[in-house]
């Protein structure tokens, strides 16, 4: 075994952290795609103008914001249990 192929095979701190930062990046697509749908989907009963209706606008902010909440309150409930 050549010193290029052990090398090569170690552990660089800087692409596991791109790797990570990358997932995460992901991740927060997914989720925002995740709250779009699903928030359009129950707020936005017609056909959209230019403008959200002040009830529409209302309707996708509010649940926007407890869709996040939950995520928040799974992703804390998740960790407390693993510490357990």
């Amino acid at each position: 075994m050549d010193s290029s192929s052990t090398s090569s095979r170690s552990f660089d701190p800087n692409l596991a952290r791109t790797i990570e930062e990358e997932k995460q990046k992901a991740m927060v697509a997914e989720l925002i795609s995740k709250i779009t749908s699903s928030c359009w989907d129950k707020c936005i009963t017609g056909t959209p103008g230019s403008k959200f209706s002040s009830s529409e606008a209302s309707c996708l902010s509010n649940c926007a914001q407890r869709y996040l909440d939950m995520n928040i309150l799974l992703v804390k409930r998740f960790q407390s249990m693993n510490k357990l």
